[in-house]
């Protein structure tokens, strides 16, 4: 197997949720080198100053200061990010039915609730407590199960398609009741986590944020191990991707060098820690202007000259529904990194981006590949329009190839991991340099 799947079916294995990819990705960052940086305290930013931010848990950035200011050489960024589509726990989780524990749930992002369904659930996130104090928590085991009706008692399910109530059918099974016995899901998270928590109080446990996840590990399928199948590969495959790049790109650049991964990309990025949030130009703003040595004004002459690239993944073309793509712009598994535009900027996509990626793509011997949607289809978007129009930064989207997006568990091809990857890496060794005006 390729070191860089292997790495990745280990990156995804480690992050069930958001907060856990955050924790991952600070381990890896700590382990070369850089520093966690506080956004309350004053920094001071030298050439290959290398360090990462984290924002309400969820979401991180990790920069390498350029030799050169950013007000003289920009920014390179690769954007992705943290979430997936799945099923969140709510506020208040338990409940009970004909004598069955389940949990109260709600939908996260655009799921496809039928995948959802047979499938060994468990459980992850945060758990709040007094003091401001947040633990990442992770069951790691068969905790619960959201069962199908029995055809027997629904004949016609295969004829008339089923289709799920997200009120009443997603509630999953955890337990069964005993009388006299009061299970709750904070007693079962002080009594599998108390020494993490530090409690066996459950009236300790004040918030939290938790969700549901498939249990089964990413792993590579098909008769020549071709296939990635896993959950979350939308879009931790691309988180990977941007960070091992980062991290691969040894060569000092005049430009500093920023990863930035999001949470809440899958439900409009409407909040402290998402895309249209003032985090990534806060950064910015700070890292041109704390810059040693410079002026007022130097942000705003950075960002004219910077470059993001949004890192989300694209629509394979499947082999049964080859109708749901145009003919020209049908992307294969396998076949390298996807360049995504529209029209009407649902990506932001420009011909001056693009050709920075092809060129880059070309610097390594990889191939890539278009898809804009079918006229006659609604076009999804990422954070690259918001991104750009939040910062002014000249923007591009890609991503890798994948099918079964927004299902509990997707598939993608491991031939496209390590191109991807080469892409990225030669762009952050290799800024590209343009005039705004372009």
């Amino acid at each position: 197997m390729d070191a860089r799947v292997a790495d990745l079916l280990a990156f995804i294995n480690a992050c069930p949720s958001p907060y856990h990819a955050v924790l991952e990705v600070k381990g890896r960052l700590a382990r070369a080198g850089f520093v966690e940086h506080d956004l309350c305290e004053l920094w001071q930013i030298r050439p290959q100053t290398r360090g990462f931010v984290v924002c309400a848990g969820g979401t991180i950035l990790a920069f390498e200061a350029g030799t050169l200011p950013p007000a003289e050489a920009g920014f390179l960024i690769v954007g992705a990010h943290t979430d997936s589509p799945n099923l969140r726990l709510k506020p208040q989780a338990d409940l009970a039915c004909q004598g069955i524990g389940q949990f109260n749930v709600e939908v996260y992002g655009g799921v496809l609730l039928h995948t959802w369904f047979d499938r060994d659930l468990s459980v992850a996130g945060r758990v709040s407590l007094a003091g401001g104090r947040s633990v990442c928590v992770d069951f790691a085991r068969s905790l619960a199960r959201i069962p199908n009706l029995a055809i027997h008692l629904d004949r016609e399910v295969n004829t008339r398609g089923f289709i799920a109530n997200a009120q009443t059918h997603l509630p999953p099974v955890v337990f069964l009741e005993d009388e006299g016995v009061n299970l709750s899901l904070k007693g079962l998270l002080v009594t599998e986590f108390s020494a993490l928590l530090q409690t066996e109080d459950p009236n300790a446990i004040l918030s939290y944020d938790l969700c549901l996840y498939d249990c089964q590990n990413a792993a590579l399928g098909g008769a020549n191990q071709d296939f990635l199948m896993a959950s979350r590969l939308d879009n931790l495959v691309s988180c990977h991707a941007a960070l091992a790049s980062f991290l691969d790109s040894q060569k000092p650049t005049n430009a500093t060098k920023i990863v930035v991964l999001y949470d809440h990309e899958e439900v409009g990025s409407q909040s402290v820690a998402g895309a249209r949030s003032l985090f990534l130009s806060g950064v910015l703003d700070r890292l041109a202007e704390e810059y040693e040595g410079q002026a007022a004004g130097a942000a705003r002459r950075a960002l004219a000259q910077s470059f993001l690239v949004s890192t989300d993944m694209a629509h394979a073309v499947h082999p049964n529904y080859a109708e749901r793509h145009d003919k020209q712009h049908r992307p294969r598994l396998g076949f390298g990194p996807v360049i995504k535009s529209n029209a009407n900027q649902s990506y932001a996509t420009d011909s001056v981006g693009a050709a920075v990626f092809v060129e880059a793509c070309q610097s390594v011997g990889t191939a890539f590949q278009y898809f804009t949607t079918r006229n006659d289809l609604p076009c999804g978007s990422t954070l690259g329009p918001i991104s750009a129009a939040r910062t002014g930064i000249r923007t591009l989207d890609v991503g890798c190839s994948m099918l079964s997006m927004h299902s509990c568990r997707e598939m993608a091809s491991a031939r496209d991991v390590g191109p991807m990857i080469e892409t990225l890496t030669a762009l952050f060794q290799n800024p590209p340099k343009f005039h705004p005006s372009t």
